[in-house]
């Protein structure tokens, strides 16, 4: 049997890439896989090459490592494809999807899901995705790609609807990340905690949370969050991100009764309720820290930096198993070792009251049988509402792609809950044509023509 191949796409983004190398490596299946590292930056492309390298050093395997700028090369015979790159970057794109909104008095968190920021990021990534499937259907058409890159609801549902064929899952760490987060409060392990969540990417909710007991029994720890909230115990100062306190979250939770997979920094832009103008004493009230992505880039950036001047120099790399899904996925489907992960795909009588081709985010089911999702069924009614109005705005923006029609950007933005919030008719078509304009060639001609 031959050794397995992983295809990483945008391999660039060096620590991120470090991780995703760190945890396959690990695994006794692939101590001699290959793997093709892609990127369209050279300078970031021979850095990361140097990182797996020394990664695998440090534990001692022997992978076959190609670094590679022809993105066919990189794919042929591909078994595994992991796409974790930016169009546009920071400079020009981000900045001009914060920079922009501000003059019309929109102001944003994170802006890379949903929002005026991420219709603009789908526009820009999703064309990039279309193709890689042609390439993949060239090059390595059995091959599974295990997608980084958000938006991801938007991106998954494009990929599904436009690019059926193509085996692929959407993966995020807000799941299991929320879950350090809420035992963190708590102050228990993660590994006496079980669940179940259902939803879309960056909104679906913890239908029950508990915790086992000293005689095996389990019980539910909403009741904890909520009294921990009411008094104001929870939640407690994030040790991941300082500037970020979970007070959103903790409030829908109030609220809803539900917790929410992702953090409150992006949630505040999901919704009409925090962001406002001249509501001053929400930012305040709920910790709400604007234009947050712009500030992670230069920092992240900075850091980067860094950390590659003490990569060159080093003879070993530490290596730490993150908590990403990846090297669960390509064991359990190289080997036949089961796996239960939370991953983004298409609804197809998952989750009865959302659209059935949306892309949703269920648990999933990983052997050598590939990815199957679990069937959820109902989830409570005034939670599929609620995810309703961000499902509408990523429906436009790949019924747009279906079409190649911009009226649906339009249709998107207006739709959108934040934006429409703080922003009137004119002033929301105006800013679409100005985003348009400004991304120039990172926009399909069929929209700027």
């Amino acid at each position: 049997m031959k050794d397995p191949k992983l295809c990483l796409i945008g391999a660039g983004s060096t620590i991120f890439m470090k991780n995703i190398v760190g945890d396959i490596l690990h695994l006794p299946a692939f101590k001699n896989c290959e793997i093709a590292l892609y990127d369209i930056a050279q300078e970031r492309l021979d850095d990361s090459t140097l990182v797996a390298q020394k990664l695998s050093a440090t534990l001692n395997v022997t992978p076959k490592i190609v670094a590679t700028m022809d993105r066919k090369e990189a794919l042929s015979g591909a078994d595994f494809v992991v796409t974790m790159f930016q169009v546009g970057g920071f400079k020009p794109s981000t900045v001009v999807d914060f920079d922009i909104p501000k003059k019309y008095g929109l102001r944003q968190t994170i802006a890379d899901t949903l929002g005026i920021g991420g219709i603009m990021r789908a526009v820009r990534t999703i064309p990039v995705f279309l193709d890689i499937a042609e390439d993949m259907r060239e090059m390595c058409p059995n091959a599974t790609m295990l997608n980084y890159v958000n938006p991801m609801a938007m991106i998954s549902w494009a990929m599904t609807r436009i690019a059926p064929d193509i085996k692929y899952v959407g993966l995020c760490h807000s799941v299991q990340g929320t879950i350090n987060e809420l035992c963190h409060d708590l102050d228990i392990d993660t590994e006496s905690v079980r669940y179940v969540c259902g939803g879309i990417n960056h909104m679906a909710f913890y239908f029950n949370i508990e915790q086992r007991m000293g005689d095996g029994s389990y019980t539910s720890l909403y009741p904890k969050l909520l009294a921990g909230y009411e008094s104001g115990e929870y939640p407690k100062p994030n040790p991941w991100n300082p500037r970020c306190l979970n007070k959103v979250r903790y409030e829908m939770l109030k609220r809803l009764g539900y917790f929410v997979t992702e953090s409150s920094e992006h949630f505040a832009e999901y919704t009409p309720w925090f962001i406002k103008q001249g509501r001053e004493d929400l930012l305040e009230k709920f910790s709400i820290p604007l234009d947050e992505y712009p500030k992670r880039c230069v920092e992240q950036i900075a850091g980067w930096h860094k950390q590659a001047e003490k990569y060159r120099h080093a003879e070993t790399i530490e290596v730490k198993q993150s908590k990403e899904y990846a090297s669960k996925i390509v064991n359990s489907i190289w080997t036949g070792e089961p796996s239960v992960i939370y991953g983004n795909v298409r609804n197809e009588g998952l989750i009865d009251n959302l659209p059935q081709d949306c892309a949703v985010e269920v648990p999933i089911l990983v052997d050598e049988n590939g990815i199957q999702p679990v069937r959820i069924g109902c989830i409570p009614a005034h939670l599929a509402a609620l995810i309703r109005t961000n499902v509408g705005v990523q429906e436009m923006v790949v019924e747009a792609f279906s079409t190649q029609n911009r009226d649906h950007l339009y249709y998107a933005a207006m739709l959108d809950p934040h934006t429409a919030a703080e922003l009137d008719l004119d002033q929301i078509w105006d800013l679409v044509d100005e985003l348009i304009a400004t991304h120039g060639d990172y926009i399909p001609s069929y929209f700027r023509n």
